[in-house]
């Protein structure tokens, strides 16, 4: 069974900084074979897309993030990062590591990470 396992998370005043990993195991196919993303979901609200870099290193961000958050992916270490600057209140959310390929069967999660911005 494939696992994502996220790391990273915590709290952090407005203003700060974190970065977020997630570390792909048990993989069917070879990390670079898969699109990664980072959803995040606040307490009452829907799951939303955060950031997603796909198999050729394209990369997309929800309008709110941009310019403050940087997705990127290392295919020799099966791992995915999620750098977060300028966090803000609104930023507060469980993050959720997604490994999947498109129009297949093969979309996974990992078990979240808590980030919270607070002064």
């Amino acid at each position: 069974q494939v696992q994502l396992v996220e790391s990273g998370g915590g709290l952090v005043q407005p203003g700060g900084s974190l970065r977020l990993s997630c570390a792909a195991s048990r993989l069917t196919f070879t990390f670079r074979s898969y699109d990664m993303g980072w959803y995040r979901q606040a307490p009452g609200k829907q799951r939303e897309l955060v950031a997603r870099i796909t198999s050729f290193s394209s990369t997309n961000y929800v309008d709110s993030v941009k310019d403050r958050f940087t997705i990127s992916r290392d295919n020799a270490k099966n791992t995915v990062y999620l750098q977060m600057n300028s966090l803000k209140p609104e930023d507060t959310a469980v993050y959720y590591c997604n490994a999947r390929i498109p129009r297949s069967a093969n979309d996974y999660w990992g078990q979240g990470t808590q980030v919270t911005v607070s002064s």
